[in-house]
């Protein structure tokens, strides 16, 4: 697991430990959000959501976040997550940490985040996706979010290739959707202005 731009770049981040059920997502598929992702993670605040050992959180910092909220339920894998913000000179000053359910705690824990969010990253274990109803998630974790964006902000949310995300979920909208092998990420926007 290394950092691929930025700040810093070639750096190797821990692994999640062995019982830890997080897939990290593969270096092409990192790369490629990120390069969509451009100008709204210079100077931006971004949500790291099941983040695991902060793979995606850690390399928006590296391209320049101002500011990254990490949260999951495992507190074995938030503290391989501590350890990799606190080897990168800089990241703990911009970082902050949240352990527990996310869908349950994201609302209180968004009433810390003083700035509109800029990019959302949504990367659950894909045991817990199966196991979504929608309607809940909806409730309970996108609307929160939607509420919480820039007007030009993105929730991307990585889920199983197989599962196909409802539309208009949380009143968001999806922006662009793409495969990469057994992965889908699709991005979620607030709905635009009629012209």
């Amino acid at each position: 697991m290394q950092i691929l731009a930025g700040r810093y770049k070639h750096r190797h981040l821990l692994p999640p430990p062995p019982q830890a059920k997080t897939r990290p997502i593969t270096s092409l598929a990192k790369k490629s959000v990120m390069d969509t992702l451009g100008g709204l993670i210079d100077d931006g605040v971004v949500l790291d959501l099941y983040c695991g050992t902060g793979t995606l959180g850690i390399e928006a910092l590296s391209r320049g976040a101002r500011r990254c909220f990490f949260a999951d339920n495992n507190a074995d894998v938030i503290d391989c997550l501590r350890r990799n913000i606190d080897a990168l000179e800089g990241a703990a000053e911009r970082s902050v940490v949240w352990q527990g359910n996310v869908p349950l705690r994201i609302g209180q824990w968004l009433t810390d985040v003083s700035d509109a969010v800029d990019v959302a990253f949504v990367d659950p274990p894909y045991d817990t996706v199966r196991a979504w109803d929608w309607n809940d998630i909806a409730r309970d974790l996108l609307t929160p979010l939607a509420a919480r964006l820039s007007p030009n902000g993105l929730i991307v949310l990585r889920t199983p290739g197989k599962i196909t995300v409802p539309p208009g979920l949380g009143g968001l909208s999806t922006w662009r959707q793409r495969r990469y092998g057994d992965m889908r990420v699709t991005m979620l926007e607030l709905p635009r202005p009629e012209p």
